[in-house]
């Protein structure tokens, strides 16, 4: 009966499982999900000006840590007709992660409407986008932005200012 209870409590060897480290994903390669978000306010400069109203995120990178995938939506009210712009944009961050200040750069489409959209021939359109931005650390897990959009390629010219979350190291 003694060998019987030692042998119950001791572990088997085979049975013991020893789970492989965890090692960190290098900063090369494709990596999707939502890494962060960001809200921003502007302008639109085109007459009649308008206040835009948008969200963000941060849904991974491309190819490497700088590049980054970023769709957004936004809204513009006053002055004009409502408009509705969603989009997707690949930006391109020029200094790594970690720094105070970082420029980066980037593009991409946008799908936008407005207001009676169903009645203009032309809603919605397809716009070729530009961008350039820094993004200033504010706190361990913000940052301040400050943008600018070219949208429409050059038909509409935004700027912005917003907070955005960093991604932790």
């Amino acid at each position: 009966m003694l060998l019987v209870t030692v042998c119950a409590t001791e572990p088997g060897v085979a049975q013991e499982f020893h789970p492989p480290p965890v090692r960190r994903a290098g900063e090369q390669g494709t990596r999707l999900g939502l890494f962060g978000f960001g809200m921003r306010a502007g302008i639109d400069t085109r007459r009649p000006t308008q206040l835009i109203l948008g969200a963000t995120f941060d849904a991974g990178n491309l190819f490497s840590d700088r590049c980054r995938i970023r769709p957004s939506a936004e809204i513009g009210v006053f002055n004009a007709r409502n408009s509705y712009v969603a989009s997707i944009e690949a930006v391109y961050r020029l200094t790594p992660e970690g720094q105070h200040a970082t420029p980066y750069v980037g593009g991409g489409l946008s799908v936008a409407g407005h207001d009676r959209c169903g009645s203009d021939p032309a809603c919605p359109g397809v716009w070729l986008n530009a961008l350039l931005g820094v993004e200033l650390h504010y706190r361990s897990t913000f940052s301040w932005l400050f943008e600018y959009h070219a949208m429409d390629v050059f038909q509409h010219n935004r700027l912005y200012v917003g907070l955005t979350t960093r991604r932790g190291s």
